[in-house]
């Protein structure tokens, strides 16, 4: 199961989160333990350098790419090189949806459209989507016609 999507700035303040199948406690739990391992790990990595860790049979990938840490978490059938590659697309889903390198400043300006092009890629746990330009298409936000 895909249990964590977790987005932080370098302070570890959060800025976009998804968990599934995790109760209250262990989501703070696992959010304390992501921003301890990403703070001893990512100030002096190499930008899209992505870090692995396992942790109670459940494996962790995370990166940092400009102002922003990424961390996702999963077990069973999403092991570490799952992860990886679903990491690398996020990674590129960001960079499509922000329209320029995915900055913090960048992410909440376009925070709704990053919002549902996450929720295409991760629905209940599960990864729907992997292809940007149909998670794109599927996101296309145009007003409603004025009739």
């Amino acid at each position: 199961m895909f249990k964590c999507l977790l987005i932080t700035n370098k302070s570890g303040n959060i800025l976009l989160e998804r968990f599934h199948g995790l109760s209250a406690d262990e989501r703070g739990q696992w959010r304390a333990f992501l921003f301890k391992l990403g703070h001893d790990n990512l100030m002096t990595a190499v930008p899209e350098e992505q870090f692995v860790a396992c942790y109670n049979n459940t494996y962790v990938v995370y990166t940092a790419i400009a102002d922003i840490h990424i961390y996702l978490i999963g077990d069973d059938e999403y092991d570490e090189l799952a992860l990886s590659e679903i990491l690398t697309m996020i990674l590129d889903l960001l960079r499509a949806a922000c329209k320029r390198t995915p900055t913090q400043a960048a992410l909440l300006d376009r925070y709704g459209k990053v919002c549902l092009c996450l929720d295409e890629v991760i629905a209940q746990g599960r990864v729907e989507h992997m292809e940007v330009d149909r998670i794109l298409r599927l996101t296309r936000l145009k007003p409603l016609d004025a009739t």
